[in-house]
């Protein structure tokens, strides 16, 4: 019965779709402002300090926000329709949810944040010497890279990716009615979204998690295979410029274009610019 009513749920209004997704565009332009000033001269490339817990906590949910507001306007933009719907027919959905929504999507990404950032400082905790650039870093980090482009083409990244692709699929199949339950589905969405994207911020942590542009590159990436009409072919897109990257950083780091290579003046300098955050 709730699948059903989903499913007939007229359209939102245009204008309301335009101040939605403006709304979004907003956001995100106002997290990339203010990541570009947290950010500033920090990028040391692969392998860059994620600085303290709190500090990295703080600014990847605003790089999620920079990142994912862009690709996510059309579930946004069903959410909003299916739940203005309901509060016409005086079901149980606040004005608020929508916010609570978003919200939820957020707390999926800040828990694989946390996640990363765990295993990133265990993995730098145990002082592995083959992981320096010198002797086996560039290795590692084109490994990763070319993981991802892997990971691009198994069933479960295909199974993520037609989830976030679906809104009205996902909440025919999910909804839940009140704030809980809008926050509960932010939560499953972002889950979603962290399935189909995980591999792409493990390249981005092998390229320079610190690094505007690899962030650019990467959230292009994903609204590409999230918004293109041709999923296949988006796929295939991002596999093909994750292959060149590994290659790049593989054989020739110093001429990959916006890279930069641990050890250098470049590195160092980055690497002094962490130094007034917290331990």
């Amino acid at each position: 019965m709730e699948s059903a009513a989903v499913r007939r749920t007229p359209p939102l209004p245009v204008m309301l779709q335009f101040g939605l997704v403006g709304l979004l565009i907003v956001a995100a332009a106002i997290a990339w402002a203010v990541i570009g000033d947290r950010m500033a001269g920090m990028d040391a490339g692969p392998g860059t300090d994620l600085g303290g817990l709190a500090w990295f906590i703080g600014v990847w949910v605003v790089m999620m926000a920079a990142m994912m507001f862009p690709a996510i306007w059309p579930m946004v933009v069903m959410y909003a329709r299916v739940n203005s719907r309901k509060q016409e027919r005086g079901a149980m959905a606040k004005p608020g949810a929508l916010a609570l929504f978003v919200a939820g999507y957020l707390v999926a990404w800040s828990a694989a944040g946390l996640l990363g950032y765990v295993i990133f400082d265990v993995v730098r905790s145990a002082d592995i010497r083959f992981l320096a650039w010198d002797e086996g870093g560039r290795y590692f980090a084109a490994g990763v890279i070319l993981g991802a482009a892997v990971y691009q083409l198994t069933p479960l990244k295909d199974v993520c990716l037609s989830k976030c692709r679906n809104p009205l699929a996902f909440l025919m199949h999910n909804w839940r009615p009140g704030p809980t339950g809008a926050l509960r589905m932010g939560i499953e969405h972002g889950g979603w979204c962290v399935g189909c994207c995980w591999a792409l911020m493990a390249a981005l942590f092998a390229l320079g998690v610190m690094s505007i542009g690899w962030m650019a590159l990467i959230a292009a990436f994903i609204a590409l295979e999230k918004l293109l009409p041709w999923k296949t072919a988006a796929t295939g897109a991002v596999t093909v410029a994750l292959v060149a990257l590994a290659i790049g950083v593989l054989a020739s780091p110093e001429d990959v274009p916006g890279l930069t290579v641990p050890s250098t003046a470049e590195s160092h300098q980055a690497t002094g610019g962490m130094d007034g955050m917290e331990p």
